[in-house]
């Protein structure tokens, strides 16, 4: 996914993951996109600090799936 694929996504209230779905990609109140690890909260930029090159390759990020299998 490109950085807008993953940022529209993610606005449009599809789960983002990197890498496997213990990263998760988020907005936080600041507007600032995030790669969250779920089980420590701990996270890192979606992109370096120039904004333009995303922190993972652009083929490990995908849109998970809810509980019922269906694409969210």
């Amino acid at each position: 996914m490109t950085l807008q694929e993953i940022k529209a996504a993610v606005d449009a209230g599809h789960r983002v993951h990197w890498a496997n779905p213990g990263y998760r990609v988020i907005r936080d109140r600041l507007g600032q996109y995030l790669i969250l690890f779920t089980r420590t909260g701990d996270a890192i930029g979606l992109t370096d600090q120039t904004g333009m090159r995303l922190n993972g390759a652009p083929d490990e990020f995908f849109i998970g799936e809810t509980a019922e299998g269906a694409a969210q």
